[in-house]
């Protein structure tokens, strides 16, 4: 057993690699006579089937951050932190029910494209300055980060080699063919990454059961450390002021989820690319289920990880190499420290998995900002009557650019630990702001453009507020010091206050001209969907009964 790679494991991830830039570059060729346009590059022409949405929004979302980041999580607090997994499965169903058919009907590009024909353009452009410096400097930074730092634990890979290699290799088939090639090479990394994924799980729980298996490991896994299979918190665990308790199935996270999965740009672009509505809702179908078995791959190993450290007799089984970049020290090792043991020829396939989950997220992240730029500013303000050619050549160097910076900022954040938590606290404080304006701009006619803009400007203050006061400004517990998955919910609820109140004192009471009219027909789904989101609802109800 060996930390490095053997040449079956570079034989292997080579040829992970060398399929995925084929496939991305076969289906991004241009066919014979017709120049690729703005449609063709940002929204795959408009012909994904469910079973690639699908694919490509696990894909989209999966990345470092949940292999790595989340793995970490699970070493440090548990199954706890797997309620991001799960209660997106019941979220997808919310934004396929209720928010897709509105985008879909209005022919959408981008979200901040939504915004513009709800709003204005001007809160059209703050959203989107605000994106694209969240999408540089904090998801594709980190996202970069947290792949490379997986490079140097594994193979020795000196960290910033192993951004810009993942980086280049991200761009290779991303900036030429656009949303067709991020989509569909997909496909083949949610293959690689679910299956890598398991190999880890059971192998890892294999060791943990001295070679009895998969269920052997799990049982003694449970039996070692029951605690740490429990889905709600105390405010006795260490680790409540991440999961605060029953708040994280009532509160905050469902403005995490709703934000993320409802008006992320990265993410909600694969479901506007569908043929159809009731194709896009079969893929959002499709990547729920998924969502329900993501869990036994990326937080498992991290408990199970959690077991194997702390059990001296089997360190001592493990040999040397199991005091190299130890867990104990900085929690996000918890994954690439596992991969260590794989045996020769597997851990090139679970490795594969990893840069199948980076690479892909990386693809998907850098095709949304550029199509954000290009659309929504380019398009705006720099050269309206830009022709097909134009369009999506500014979308493919917006794109180089934003890589470029990305690259710049990865190495600024060595030393998070558990980055997964990182990012949701980071990203948490203006995405309440963000999601108090789409909902009451969906479903509240009476929102006006300006009660909008002032609900998202204020936002921030508010959140910054519960984040940054100190103790003393109040004797009030929910002003200070408060869990912030808790201060997402109460930014939440106050920018909803002052954007109805606002909206109120300009109109009295009237709808606004631009508000949307809402009919029972809009929101109508097939059977297949309402069996399939009846069922999810099921099997999340049996997964926190068990686990509660």
């Amino acid at each position: 057993m060996t930390a490095g790679f053997d040449i079956w494991d570079y034989v292997v991830f080579i040829t992970y690699a060398i399929l995925i830039l084929g496939v991305g570059l076969w289906v991004s060729r241009d066919k014979k006579g017709h120049q690729k346009n703005a449609e063709d590059y940002f929204l795959a022409s408009k012909s994904l089937p469910w079973w690639a949405i699908g694919a490509s929004l696990i894909a989209a979302n999966i990345s470092a951050e949940q292999f790595i980041g989340m793995s970490g999580s699970g070493f440090a607090s548990g199954l706890a932190i797997a309620s991001y997994e799960w209660m997106s499965a019941l979220t997808l169903i919310i934004v396929g029910k209720y928010f897709l058919p509105i985008f879909i009907e209005k022919g959408l590009y981008t979200i901040p494209e939504f915004v513009e024909k709800r709003f204005s353009t001007n809160l059209k452009t703050i959203l989107a300055v605000f994106w694209i410096g969240l999408y540089v400097f904090v998801n594709l930074a980190s996202v970069l980060y947290l792949g490379a730092l997986a490079l140097q634990t594994i193979m020795g890979v000196p960290l910033i080699y192993g951004i810009i290699g993942l980086a280049l290799f991200a761009a290779a088939y991303s900036l030429y063919g656009g949303l067709s090639a991020v989509a569909w090479t997909d496909v083949i990394q949610v293959i690689f990454l679910v299956l890598g994924g398991l190999v880890t799980t059971y192998l890892a729980l294999n060791t943990v059961s001295g070679g009895e298996g998969f269920m052997a490991g799990l049982t003694k896994v449970y039996e070692a450390v029951p605690e740490r299979f429990e889905m709600i918190l105390d405010q006795s665990h260490p680790e409540y002021k991440n999961l605060p308790g029953i708040a994280v199935l009532v509160g905050g996270m469902w403005v995490a989820n709703l934000y993320y999965w409802g008006f992320n740009q990265y993410i909600i672009q694969r479901t506007l690319a569908a043929k159809s509505l009731k194709e896009s809702q079969k893929g959002i179908l499709f990547a729920a289920f998924l969502k329900l078995l993501i869990p036994l791959i990326v937080v498992i190993p991290g408990i199970a990880a959690y077991v194997i450290i702390n059990d001296p007799e089997l360190m001592a089984g493990l040999g040397e190499i199991a005091l190299q970049n130890s867990p104990l020290e900085v929690k996000d090792n918890a994954y690439p420290w596992l991969l260590q043991f794989l045996p020769v020829g597997l851990k090139g396939v679970a490795f594969a998995a990893l840069a199948a989950a980076i690479v892909s997220s990386l693809a998907s992240m850098l095709n949304s900002t550029s199509t954000i730029f290009t659309m929504d500013i380019y398009k705006q303000y720099i050269n309206k009557n830009a022709d097909d050619k134009t369009t999506v050549n500014t979308g493919r160097i917006s794109a180089a650019v934003a890589l470029v910076i990305a690259c710049i900022m990865a190495p600024l954040l060595g030393g998070i630990d558990q980055a997964f938590q990182f990012i949701q606290e980071y990203t948490g404080i203006v995405s309440p702001g963000i999601l108090a304006v789409f909902l009451l701009g969906l479903f509240w006619k009476k929102t006006t453009n300006k009660a909008a803009i002032v609900g998202a400007l204020v936002s921030i203050p508010i959140a910054l507020y519960f984040k940054i006061a100190p103790k003393g400004w109040s004797t009030s517990p929910i002003f200070v010091d408060v869990p912030f998955m808790d201060q997402m919910g109460y930014t939440l609820l106050l920018t909803m206050l002052v954007i109805i109140v606002y909206s109120y004192k300009q109109h009295k009471g009237a709808n606004d001209e631009k508000g949307i009219v809402i009919t029972k027909q809009l929101f109508k789904t097939s059977p297949l969907f309402n069996v399939g989101a009846f069922a999810i609802m099921l099997i999340l109800a049996a997964l926190y009964a068990v686990f509660w």
